[in-house]
């Protein structure tokens, strides 16, 4: 099913630029302002109940978002964008959408990972960070007051991405340097403005944002391996058991409509289940920005698959 609805760190620039610097899109009605970064983090910054750390790296931590009254709430798991690079964004961006959720009655796991410009990070280590996050989620989220039966994650970005691949976990082969051995009981993935198939996304996302860091990324081929996408795009990990729900604003200059559009077809394709939802007038912050359109649109989503 398709569906249309009408609806400061310094490299930072690198997104703002593509947001802001870029030519006013215009439809038929009437010129089109889309947000930009600072539109969003001019805000007021919302603060976690706590945080968590799942490894001894400073950037293995998750921040755990409670919400009101008696437990156990639905767990929600979210993994931030910003081109896999931490110098472009954390998971503080994803403060006001935690914050948002939880005022919903929704438990936020908002997780941190290196990012391929860090020690560490990069392949294995980012697929790995994930991997752990989302392990620590399972086994202490009942102990934390979390219902961890029936998880929906939320990635953005480059954190649909890594979500995506969550869900694709039990289908990496054992002796993959990706592999943990972890799964996740994952009912939905909201691919949000996400670069989910990374071959695909190359070469339409900023080069600055994928092609520029996806050997650091994807690691080098070997005899073992010598399709670098076999274990780190989500694309050839398929089916997966989770429903995999591509949500893109069509003015996205970051991640462009057709991304979603295909990833959603190849999903179908391998026998899995795929929506594919496409945000009029919106671009690619307007959509982990609470009180827009096409963020009220993935928070409904995630009440909808979350197991109360």
């Amino acid at each position: 099913m398709t569906i249309r609805i009408t609806v400061s760190l310094m490299t930072m620039a690198i997104f703002m630029s593509a947001c802001a610097n870029a030519p006013e899109t215009v439809d038929s009605v009437s010129p089109v302002r889309l947000m930009t970064w600072s539109d969003l983090t001019s805000r007021d910054l919302p603060q976690p109940t706590s945080t968590h750390a799942y490894g001894d790296n400073p950037a293995q931590i998750a921040d755990l978002w409670l919400p009101d009254g008696p437990s156990p709430h639905p767990a929600v798991l979210m993994v931030h964008g910003g081109c896999w690079q931490k110098a472009i964004a954390d998971r503080t961006l994803m403060n006001y959408a935690a914050e948002d959720l939880r005022q919903r009655g929704l438990a936020v796991w908002n997780i941190e990972y290196r990012g391929v410009d860090e020690i560490g990070g990069g392949y294995p280590g980012t697929f790995l960070d994930v991997s752990m996050a989302t392990n620590m989620l399972v086994e202490k989220g009942p102990k934390l007051g979390l219902a961890v039966e029936q998880i929906v994650a939320i990635g953005h970005s480059a954190g649909g991405h890594l979500a995506a691949w969550l869900a694709a976990q039990p289908n990496l082969r054992s002796d993959s340097d990706v592999s943990s051995g972890h799964t996740a009981p994952l009912a939905a993935v909201i691919i949000s403005g996400g670069l989910a198939d990374l071959e695909a996304s190359e070469p339409v996302t900023l080069e600055s944002c994928l092609g520029s860091i996806i050997d650091d990324l994807t690691g080098s081929p070997d005899e073992g391996r010598l399709r670098v996408f076999s274990d780190t795009s989500p694309t050839e990990l398929l089916p997966v058991d989770a429903i995999l729900i591509s949500v893109n604003g069509d003015k996205d200059r970051i991640a462009p409509p057709e991304l979603g559009r295909s990833f959603t077809k190849a999903v179908r394709a391998a026998g899995g289940q795929a929506n594919y939802i496409e945000i009029r007038n919106a671009g690619h912050v307007e959509l982990i920005s609470p009180g827009t359109e096409a963020f009220e649109v993935q928070a409904k989503l995630i009440e909808s698959y979350v197991n109360r």
